[in-house]
């Protein structure tokens, strides 16, 4: 068995009978699920009413506020005119009701857009201050029609809503929202090589810095060459997180679905949702639900899955690389922060740029560019894959981010060889320069 072999197996066998590794393999599923389910409990309760005072001498927008009560559950209004305005306000200031909406006598009725108060102990969301402010302005507005003695029923008829039909060149009926679909199983694929090469690329930089602290390093390095140290390193904790994720995944859906199934907990978006509302949508978006399924049959799915394996192998690998070299540059993890953000920013980049550009235009510069360049086309072209990339583009972005994996690996494994015998020195940029010259 060759030397790189036996590190391999060295190292995944370390990590995998690391207590902490156990422990925390069968205990993070269970902590995932239990935050799940307590969100969905929290969802599924019902918020605390609010009552808001009206206190309305014009009477013009009473009726108005009234009939909000029959469709929100979250504020319920009252009609106080009756009362004085300054009693109402002790009353919010004794918290006996959550809000007061004052609305003056004016002679002219478009005085009011900026003359109605709200006075409350905090500030109202954002929501409640738009909702209300829609409701006053649509009464103005119909007051305002009617004084021009113009038909309000006339113009409400002769509104019109247009819903534009999406159709493909080839005559096939297209869907709106399908990019936000794409959008998000390419960033969902890109989100997981983040997190696994944060995760596990800290691994290997903390194995690292165990391993100079204890001197360890002294017996090994005397026995294999730095650079089969280094890929021995980065890939047996690469297999050993895949094992680790692997794990997480099968505990993970199966206590989802355990808790779903026996405790009757929704832990998905649809938790506040009724079963009524729900038969209601599943009988009237069934149709679209059907075009929605073909739609996605019909993405690129090999594509997808192989770019995955290969970005998630690529990006590991040379991002693995920094970690490694960073770990036998300093002496421990304190040392090692100032080296880690030049690292961090170019994965947070890519997830903005997919977010942002990709989603709007897959195929413009901008995302075009960020998914050729090594350090960002692990989570860019992962995004743009499913709005379906031209093989050239995709064969020249893998041979850059391998070859840049190369040219890292044979500088890290430059910092590599110095750093793991240097002790007690905090090492600066000049210096690691310095060592790639060696």
């Amino acid at each position: 068995m060759s030397i790189i072999s036996l590190i391999i197996k060295r190292e995944f066998i370390a990590k995998v009978r690391n207590k902490s590794f156990v422990v925390m393999t069968f205990l993070s599923p269970l902590l995932f699920v239990a935050i799940a389910v307590f969100i969905g409990y929290l969802s599924s309760m019902k918020a605390e009413t609010k009552s808001i005072v009206i206190h309305d001498p014009t009477g013009l927008f009473v009726s108005d506020f009234l009939k909000e009560n029959k469709n929100s559950s979250e504020f319920k209004y009252y009609n106080l005119t009756q009362f004085d305005v300054q009693a109402l306000k002790d009353s919010i200031a004794t918290e006996r009701f959550s809000g007061l909406i004052v609305i003056p006598k004016t002679a002219n009725i478009n005085d009011l857009e900026s003359k109605i108060e709200f006075i409350s102990n905090s500030s109202p969301s954002i929501s409640f201050v738009e909702n209300t402010q829609d409701v006053i302005a649509s009464k103005i507005t119909k007051l305002n029609l009617e004084q021009a003695k113009l038909d309000t029923l006339a113009i409400q008829k002769a509104q019109s809503k247009v819903n534009i039909h999406l159709v493909k060149a080839s005559g096939e009926e297209s869907l709106k929202g399908l990019n936000e679909i794409k959008i998000g199983i390419g960033g969902a694929f890109g989100y997981l090589i983040m997190m696994f090469i944060i995760i596990y690329g800290n691994m290997v930089m903390r194995s690292v810095i165990e391993e100079k602290t204890n001197r360890i390093i002294e017996i090994i390095i005397s026995s294999v060459k730095p650079f089969q140290l280094m890929i021995g390193k980065i890939v047996g904790t690469s297999l050993a997180g895949i094992l680790q994720f692997m794990i997480w995944a099968i505990i993970g859906l199966g206590l989802m679905f355990a808790a779903s199934a026996f405790f009757g907990v929704n832990v998905g978006p649809t938790a506040r949702i009724s079963p009524e509302m729900m038969q209601t949508a599943q009988h009237e978006f069934s149709g679209s639900a059907q075009m929605y399924i073909a739609e996605l049959w019909n993405l690129p799915i090999a594509s997808i899955i192989i770019g995955f394996i290969v970005y998630f192998i690529g990006g590991y690998f040379l991002y693995s690389s920094f970690y490694a070299a960073i770990g036998a540059a300093v002496d421990n993890q304190t040392d090692s922060q100032q080296f880690l953000l030049p690292i961090i920013m170019p994965l947070i980049l890519s997830v903005y740029i997919g977010f942002f550009t990709v989603v709007n235009d897959p195929h413009g510069t901008i995302a075009v560019a960020f998914s050729m360049i090594p350090l960002t086309s692990p989570i860019v072209m992962l995004m743009r894959i499913p709005f379906g990339v031209p093989w050239w583009q995709i064969a020249i972005s893998v041979s850059l981010l391998f070859a840049t994996f190369f040219l890292v690996v044979w500088f890290a494994a430059k910092i590599y060889r110095v750093g793991i015998l240097m002790y007690g020195k905090k090492p600066s940029w000049k210096e690691l320069y310095r060592w790639l010259k060696y």
